[in-house]
């Protein structure tokens, strides 16, 4: 699935075109390389988001195309 896809899925990024800017703009990391939005994402990826000086960071537990609202975090869990 596309990362942009993913983050939009899983609610980590409310708006697709949002999480397209944010990798656009390189403020997003897969297993520490600059990643783009079409970049394919796998489970036991870690996905870090810069959000100002804030830093997220999260590993892929599931990849699914349809996901429930409430079931969406159980798509990641966050790493320290």
């Amino acid at each position: 699935m596309r990362l942009d896809k993913y983050l939009k899925i899983s609610r980590i990024i409310k708006r697709r075109t949002v999480a397209n800017e944010a990798c656009d703009a390189g403020r997003v990391e897969i297993n520490g390389k600059v990643a783009k939005a079409s970049v394919d994402v796998r489970v036991g990826d870690v996905i870090s988001i810069r959000f100002g000086d804030k830093v997220t960071a999260v590993e892929v537990l599931q990849v699914k195309d349809i996901v429930r609202k409430e079931e969406a975090t159980e798509m990641y869990r966050e790493v320290i």
